[in-house]
């Protein structure tokens, strides 16, 4: 009996035992599953005072419920916490100057400020319950433009009177009373018949005259009817303000359940619609600020609205009156008002247009146009769905804007008298921010011109020529010129080097001084690992990057992991610190278990221009999938990995072809574990979806042959889908309708784990942690 008690407890104990056995490596999940809690809080979001002699920065550096403010005097390069009475009286970085860089102004806490920074005084301009903001500097630097509700407001600096500058009103206008004619008739008898009626009627209209003329004139009233502001922009010389009223579609959004929260119901949250649901519309219109008069702006005559996108012919669709639907951006005013830009996109991502606009007739000319048979994108180029491009005015002739027309992303320059346009930047990488210098000689540039992996900042002459490079280190350089421009604030990581604060003079090769040091005890204590960058043919002959991590020799069990990084445009392949700072610490336990990592730059993935980027346009899970297959050939090939011990795992794009993967290549892939993975594109939301596969309706086989749930019967190895419950971005639907299929399709080499609490991006350890150790037993069971 006692025997049988020993060996009952050996079996008890067992899968503890092996539990504990199963991670070779020092490297718990438990700890680096808690992210920044582990690795140290790292810095962000620094900014220059306005003198240029301190930069602020945000630091959780004790861990705290909150972030702290920092400084760093310039000088001394020591920093310190700023207090509470000093962080509520700073400057807000998002100021904005003056031409002569003596003033700035601001918006804080609902309320305009000007700052001078001679004097080193702040003096409030308003103090209301309304929210006014958004100011900026007239051409005569006495006045201030901001807005407040709806409308525009000019504060005049040398009088302190503020003067409102439109008269936007919600609804319709009250339409006077029109006489019938009966009332007609009888009120002319009156003024035929009676002499008291005529004084009466002429007393009171000089009574009217006079009052009338006593009053300040005011800006008449615009009624917006059934429509909503949207933006609304005042020229520089304040003459001019251009606006657009939007029309809603209507309410498009899905609900989801959040299911644990303080009440003890379930309660219903409205969510994102999804791709092809209506869409709102907009109209633009210029106020003539002097002549108190509106004019609609006319876009119908821009190039290429006619011309039908090439996938109507996959379907052997015609149009006759097919025109496309545009919407236009905020006007970007050259520095005297002599010239306004607009920024214009179709809805169909396809097409985009620089043009002038004419401020008096509401006419434009483009000058230039782009036009991309998948969906217009890049760096520092605007986005329909997305965000206002960056374009500038060197000076009041010369515009600058990006532009992906060679195949990646440039700067070019338009001077709006000869009409030349002028390519500055040129070769093939990637320009990402562009910034004009003080004197407006030269531009500053983030690029990554030495290779893909880098981001550095550059300085280049206005009229082109050679770039110059500021930085040296390799990495990711986030700079931030002070206002003086004789500085630079760095916030720079390396590979398996967190982000920290550097300070560096404003000069090619200049030393970079570390002023933080985030990184906790325990992280610096393991021996990190700098994943080589190496490039393998795919199979259409293209050099796919990837980031590979190998174990040594003796422990090498000649079994890979393959991480497919989410978002889709994006990149993973670098020599910075990741993102996905939890996958490279866990890629790192991965390693010390003897597996090989691979992790892909696949096509779609950002830094590698058009071509790439655009590559899974119609089809997501096409090159995509066969970049990471062809992966999977280069380890069994080069690295000597068992083809029958190859998994793969990512989250979010990274699930999706992790289930692509496991339905439609279960040769290739053994295991793999989805997390928060889109199921079903025609679920997904319309601003990323609609872009790369159009619309469910216009083109469904698109959608067919890219989402997972059609490939469902090909599952063969073993699957694990991992979600949370209130995600709002992926929503949980799209894993329950996926397991319906599973489940129909009789499949039982899956499982799932659901996470009541978690959004799409988890925010609780103890999430991370079961999610982890549920991905390691997989590999570890089934690889």
């Amino acid at each position: 009996m006692k025997t049988f008690f020993y060996i009952f407890m050996a079996l008890l104990c067992l899968p503890i035992f092996s539990i504990a056995q199963n991670n070779q490596s020092p490297l718990q999940l438990e700890d680096i599953m808690g992210g920044e809690h582990f690795v140290g809080q790292t810095p962000h979001s620094p900014f220059w005072s306005k003198d240029s002699k301190t930069v602020y920065f945000y630091w959780n550096k004790e861990d705290k419920s909150f972030d702290q403010l920092y400084k760093v005097d310039v000088k001394t390069r020591k920093h310190e916490i700023v207090d509470a009475e000093e962080q509520k009286n700073l400057p807000s970085s998002k100021a904005v100057w003056n031409k002569q860089r003596t003033l700035s102004t601001y918006s804080k806490n609902g309320n305009i400020y000007l700052f001078d920074v001679k004097k080193g005084a702040i003096k409030q301009l308003t103090n209301t319950l309304d929210r006014d903001r958004s100011p900026q500097f007239l051409n005569e630097s006495h006045q201030i433009s901001f807005r407040r509700g709806n409308n525009i407001l000019i504060i005049n600096l040398s009088t302190g009177l503020i003067q409102q500058i439109t008269n936007f009103k919600s609804g319709t206008a009250q339409k006077a009373k029109i006489d019938s004619n009966q009332d007609q008739f009888l009120k002319e008898q009156q003024l035929e018949l009676f002499e008291i009626v005529q004084n009466r009627k002429s007393r009171s209209e000089e009574k009217k005259a006079h009052n009338k003329a006593l009053k300040p004139s005011t800006p008449s009233e615009i009624y917006m009817g059934n429509q909503y502001l949207s933006d609304i922009k005042i020229s520089k010389d304040a003459n001019f303000v251009v606006y657009s009223l939007g029309k809603s579609a209507g309410n498009y959004k899905t609900e989801m359940p959040v299911w644990v929260e303080g009440t003890g119901y379930v309660k219903m949250q409205n969510a994102r619609s999804k791709v092809g649901s209506p869409e709102d519309t907009y109209s633009n219109y210029i106020y003539n600020v002097e002549e108190d008069t509106v004019i609609k702006i006319d876009l119908s005559s821009l190039d290429g609205l006619s011309t039908l996108p090439s996938f109507y012919k996959d379907y052997d669709r015609k149009d006759a009156n097919y025109k496309k639907d545009v919407v236009m951006h905020p006007p970007h005013f050259s520095p005297n008002t002599g010239h306004a830009v607009v920024d214009i996109r179709s809805y169909d991502n396809k097409d985009r247009w620089i043009a002038l606009l004419n401020l008096n007739d509401g006419t434009t000319t483009t000058i230039d146009h782009q036009h991309d048979e998948a969906w217009i994108g890049g760096p520092g180029i605007s986005g329909w769905n997305f965000w206002v491009a960056p374009i500038g005015w060197v000076n009041e002739s010369t515009l600058w804007y990006q532009s992906e027309k060679t195949g990646y992303s440039h700067v070019y320059t338009y001077n709006v008298s000869s009409k030349e346009t002028k390519q500055i930047t040129k070769g093939n990488f990637e320009v990402y921010t562009t910034e004009v210098s003080k004197d407006k000689s030269h531009f500053y540039l983030t690029s990554n011109k030495e290779r893909p992996a880098e981001q550095h900042l550059y300085k280049v002459a206005i009229e082109g020529g050679e770039m110059l490079k500021i930085t040296t280190e390799v990495g990711k350089h986030e700079t931030l010129l002070s206002p003086n421009e004789k500085f630079i604030v760095d916030r720079y990581s390396y590979s398996n080097k967190p982000w920290e604060i550097y300070l560096q003079q404003n000069k090619t090769g200049a030393e970079s001084i570390q002023i933080t040091k985030s990184t906790s005890e325990a992280f610096d204590n393991y021996s990190w690992r700098d994943p080589e960058i190496i490039t393998f043919k795919a199979e259409d002959g293209q050099n796919v990057h990837a980031r590979i991590y190998k174990p040594s020799t003796e422990k090498d069990q000649h079994k890979a992991v393959i991480f497919v990084h989410g978002a889709g445009y994006l990149q993973n392949v670098h020599k910075w610190w990741s993102a996905y700072h939890r996958e490279y610490m866990f890629h790192n336990m991965l390693v010390d278990n003897g597996y090989t990592v691979l992790d892909i730059d696949y096509r779609a993935s950002a830094g590698y221009g058009r071509d790439w980027r655009t590559g899974i346009y119609r089809h997501m899970g096409g090159k995509d999938l066969s970049d990471h297959v062809d992966g999977a050939k280069y380890l069994i090939d080069t690295h000597g990995i068992d083809a029958n011990k190859i998994g793969i795992y990512g989250g979010s794009y990274g699930g999706f072809i992790t289930l692509m993967a496991m339905f439609n290549e279960g040769d290739v892939f053994k295991a793999g574990a989805a997390i928060r993975s889109v199921t079903d594109w025609a679920h997904y939301n319309h601003p990323y979806t609609s872009n790369i596969l159009n619309t469910p309706a216009l083109d469904p086989n698109a959608y067919k042959k890219s989402s997972p749930i059609y490939f469902a019967e090909g599952l063969k190895g073993d699957l694990l889908i991992l979600h949370g419950m209130v995600d709002d971005n992926v929503q949980f639907s799209d894993v329950v309708r996926l397991s319906q299929r599973l489940i129909e399709l009789e499949k039982d080499n899956w499982e799932m784990a659901v996470y009541p609490i978690e959004p799409h991006g988890f925010k609780e350890t103890s999430s991370w942690i079961d999610e982890y150790k549920r991905i390691f037993k997989l590999f570890q069971d089934k690889l």
